[in-house]
């Protein structure tokens, strides 16, 4: 163990002692202990009309619209304008959000208005490189769901868009921003478990809609579907409604599981260890049970190898996803260490510690003599200790969050974590789960100068 890693297990364990403390009596340890947070959380002021951050939000489907309503929680924050390549979304939109958005199909024609400071889009992946790059550079700032793109190589243009224009851009995987995450980034940081050498995640969902299957409105149609602009960037086809509205299960549009639900994983990872990324990748799985014409998995499983970095030791990576899983609705992020193991999720932290009692020690030994058993040297199975750390009663959550952040660092001039050059290393992984798939075999990486390694 590497002495910077000594002075962090011991300044942990003496601080352990007290937190321990707080955690038996009920006390909230996420609350007393973020003054030095790495985000500063928008504070509830009162804004005027002049000064409200005004959005507009490309793509109004389900996660556009929950998107959408999360921000507005967030004081200063307007909508006033709303893109969707089907009517009956806009027409939605409207009676929602009230008669005066401002309402097209065309999101450029958006971009040209000048009441606009911010955008999110939640568009299917396939069109989140051009609208974001072209938001940018139309001077807006932009929130873009996850995955940041469709494929390994678009990332650069979105990155080189950022750095140039300087818009504020931020990826949303909402995790990133959450108390949760931010607890288990210190408590790796302090030693709470040790080395890290391994960690986990896993997704669960056993429901039509969990597994993509998103109902068809009875209207859709070419008339009230602007199909042409939707495949216009990719291969042409007749007008599909399924691959409209279901857009996940094909390739043309959507990137499976794991650009769907593994990015949310390796953001969280990457925050909470400061890593790059991995350096090799390798998924496997297949079509179990949803065969409705889809072209990616259900169950998917990934393993990757992260190298030793200066922010982290060498450990491996295992990732699983299943729409047929039984138990259903099971999702977490697990690290484990030398010394332990957290269990992490956006509200809460588990802890699980190794438990040591040495037979030198003198307490240990009168206690021993008390109840009539012999000190031998032999050790004994005790159990783990476990203390869970949750956000307090209250807590509006990662998303909120995420989009407080986000609407900060554009009122500052600031900046975010999970900016371009963070959503790129984050989807690429991702990506290169599905490649891995299609071309059973393992992938390398090189994190850090983001770009495939190709064997010579």
């Amino acid at each position: 163990m590497s002495n910077n890693q000594n002075n962090s297990r011991r300044s942990f364990l003496r601080n352990f002692a007290a937190t321990t403390a707080a955690v038996a009596a009920g006390s909230s340890l996420f609350a007393s202990e973020t003054t030095n947070a790495p985000f500063a959380i928008l504070k509830r002021n009162a804004y005027s009309a002049n000064d409200n951050i005004n959005i507009a939000l490309i793509g109004a489907g389900g996660m556009g619209v929950q998107d959408t309503i999360t921000a507005l929680q967030v004081p200063g924050v307007k909508l006033v304008a709303v893109c969707d390549l089907y009517d009956g979304r806009l027409a939605d939109a409207k009676k929602r959000w009230g008669n005066d958005i401002f309402t097209t199909r065309s999101y450029k024609e958006l971009l040209n208005r000048k009441d606009i400071d911010a955008v999110i889009i939640a568009t299917p992946d396939h069109w989140h490189q051009q609208i974001s790059i072209d938001a940018m550079r139309a001077g807006k700032h932009v929130y873009c769901e996850k995955p940041m793109v469709h494929s390994i190589g678009e990332g650069p243009a979105v990155i080189k868009a950022q750095k140039e224009t300087g818009k504020i851009f931020q990826v949303g995987s909402q995790g990133v921003s959450s108390l949760g995450n931010e607890k288990a980034k210190e408590l790796l940081k302090d030693g709470a478990i040790g080395e890290l050498n391994y960690a986990e995640g896993f997704w669960a969902r056993h429901s039509p809609v969990g597994a993509w299957q998103y109902p068809i409105p009875a209207d859709a149609s070419p008339s009230t579907v602007d199909w042409e602009a939707f495949i216009s960037n990719t291969k042409k086809r007749p007008f599909d409604a399924t691959r409209f509205f279901r857009w996940r299960n094909y390739l043309d549009y959507g990137t499976g599981m794991s650009g769907d639900l593994f990015v949310h994983l390796f953001s969280s990872l990457h925050f909470i260890t400061s890593s790059y990324g991995p350096n090799k990748v390798y998924s496997s799985g297949g079509l179990r049970y949803w065969k409705d014409g889809r072209e990616v998995p259900d169950v998917l499983l990934g393993t990757f190898d992260y190298g030793q970095s200066a922010a982290h030791p060498a450990f491996n990576l295992s990732l699983r996803c299943n729409f047929v899983d039984g138990t259903s609705g099971t999702t977490f992020l697990r690290l484990v260490g030398s010394e332990g193991s957290m269990d992490i999720t956006w509200d809460d932290v588990t802890l699980k510690r190794n438990k040591e009692i040495a037979s030198d020690d003198p307490f240990y030994i009168e206690q021993m003599k008390k109840a009539g058993n012999p000190v031998t040297g032999r050790k004994r199975i005790l159990p783990p200790q476990e203390f869970t750390f949750k956000a307090e009663q209250g807590y509006l959550g990662g998303p909120y969050d995420h989009f407080a952040n986000f609407f900060t660092a554009i009122r500052n001039n600031g900046s975010v974590v999970e900016d371009a050059v963070f959503g790129y290393r984050a989807a690429a992984p991702a990506l290169l789960c599905n490649d891995s798939y299609n071309q059973d075999r393992a992938i390398l990486w090189n994190p850090e100068r983001m770009e495939l390694v190709v064997k010579k």
